[in-house]
């Protein structure tokens, strides 16, 4: 498939997709997401791929944010619409995926930027990086996502705050307070971030989908997570994944998993 706004490359058993609207900031648009969301659907039936990075183009901006010029004149039913459809398109798309996906945010990663980069598994930020949810400051709030997994990741007072003041943080308030996990200088974010995938590629990939599953279950309404890991648990003990890890460690040998 043929891509005007993303960048897909593979290398070693990891799939980058590098979002690429230089002139917007790598802005996300409804087109944007429907790339995004078909780039990381072949990646993830790539059984040669074991983890996916995000990042954005250039030096600026991982997404600096929604391209408002698209949605200023929406009516009440087509906003909820775009919400709804970028939800269920992309941000939960990424969250539930069984196959691990990064954020590397080199730069601002604002309002739909910094959903995005939350959608993820985890985050890496270089050390220019600004995030935040400004959405307030336009008279509306964030919609793909960020009112819920904001408070996931920093608490509700620190989310609240943020939020309501329409701020931005410093990458290294981001690591404070949890939002990311790692702040490395941005000539080094992209190798650091692949040095992380790499150490995931050495692991069960049908043990980490598991786990992700597993883990997102203690964030869904209605859903009980400790059910979710235990019969997780047990599935795993029929897999071919599970066999070699176990003989493997009783042999004292390095596992070689096929994820299955």
């Amino acid at each position: 498939m043929e891509f005007e706004n993303i960048l897909i490359t593979t290398e070693e058993g990891i799939g980058w997709i590098t979002i690429n609207r230089p002139t917007k900031l790598n802005a996300l648009n409804v087109a944007t997401i429907n790339e995004l969301h078909e780039g990381l659907k072949s990646l993830d039936q790539d059984n040669e791929i074991k983890a996916i990075i995000i990042t954005g183009s250039g030096d600026k901006a991982f997404v600096a944010g929604a391209d408002i010029s698209e949605f200023a004149n929406f009516t009440v039913a087509q906003g909820a619409k775009l919400a709804e459809n970028g939800q269920n398109l992309l941000f939960d798309y990424i969250e539930n995926l069984t196959t691990p996906v990064i954020a590397a945010v080199n730069g601002f990663a604002l309002g739909g930027g910094l959903e995005l980069a939350m959608a993820c598994h985890f985050r890496v930020a270089s050390e220019n990086a600004k995030m935040g949810l400004p959405e307030v400051s336009l008279g509306v709030i964030p919609g793909y996502g960020g009112t819920q997994r904001l408070p996931q990741l920093i608490g509700k007072g620190r989310a609240m705050e943020l939020i309501m003041t329409a701020g931005m943080i410093t990458a290294a308030d981001a690591y404070r307070t949890g939002l990311v996990n790692h702040v490395v200088p941005q000539e080094e974010l992209l190798e650091f971030t692949k040095s992380i995938a790499t150490r995931i590629l050495k692991n069960s990939p049908v043990a980490i989908g598991h786990a992700i599953t597993a883990v997102n279950a203690n964030f869904k309404e209605g859903v009980n997570g400790f059910k979710t890991e235990i019969d997780a648990f047990g599935t795993c003990f029929g897999t071919n994944d599970f066999k070699e890890g176990t003989t493997a460690f009783l042999e004292k040998r390095k596992a070689v998993f096929n994820g299955n």
